[in-house]
């Protein structure tokens, strides 16, 4: 596991409010993966919402289209320590996904899965009340398989590894499962502000 990059210029200006300690700004948009980037048939393609629901429901690809959409400008921050300011996304927040289905009254966190058998943890509060989207396009284009296309969770006040690409889903339990990363020690929440990258920060 990396710890990052070091000897980067920080931000100055009004850009240094936006920008975590320890981060770097950035103009590009860098590519980062545990594993291999898979191949998606748009048509096999799917997203649920299972376990402590009522009833899983899941969305085909192009059910997935006509759920409301809406255009989301955040900023981003790697645990690898670049920041990326006013990045501009398209999707359906988690919010919305959430309306289809009946949580159980135990359901207090989210694993998120992807194609390649990325995981990754999250506590309710973190998905909710806009914090959350999962995005289908980037600066106006559909989003590159390199940055988790056809669809990628997007967490922006998290670091980025909680954003989880290819995902296909969201399995809601009663207790906090580590995900990849977490389980290899990355911090188990995430938050840049808090410089939460491995666990024990």
């Amino acid at each position: 596991m990396t710890r990052g990059f070091e000897g980067r210029p920080r931000a100055t200006g009004l850009a240094a409010n936006r920008v975590p300690p320890g981060q770097y700004l950035t103009n590009d948009f860098p590519v980062l993966s545990a594993g291999p980037t898979p191949t998606t048939n748009l048509r096999l393609w799917s997203f649920a919402i299972e376990g402590l629901v009522r009833e899983k429901v899941t969305w085909s690809w192009a059910e997935f289209q006509k759920l409301p959409a809406e255009d989301f400008t955040v900023d981003i921050s790697c645990v690898t320590k670049w920041t990326k300011l006013d990045m501009h996304w398209r999707g359906v927040s988690v919010d919305t996904l959430l309306e289809a289905v009946e949580l159980e009254p135990r359901a207090g966190f989210a694993t998120a899965y992807s194609d390649g058998g990325y995981t990754t943890n999250l506590r309710f509060p973190d998905l909710v009340n806009g914090q959350a989207f999962v995005a289908y396009q980037y600066d106006g284009a559909p989003l590159d398989p390199e940055h988790g296309g056809p669809a990628r969770l997007v967490v922006p006040h998290l670091y980025f590894w909680k954003s989880a690409k290819w995902v296909r889903g969201l399995h809601i339990t009663e207790k906090e499962t580590p995900g990849f990363w977490e389980s290899l020690g990355y911090h188990i929440r995430g938050d840049p502000w808090k410089e939460e990258r491995y666990s024990g920060d």
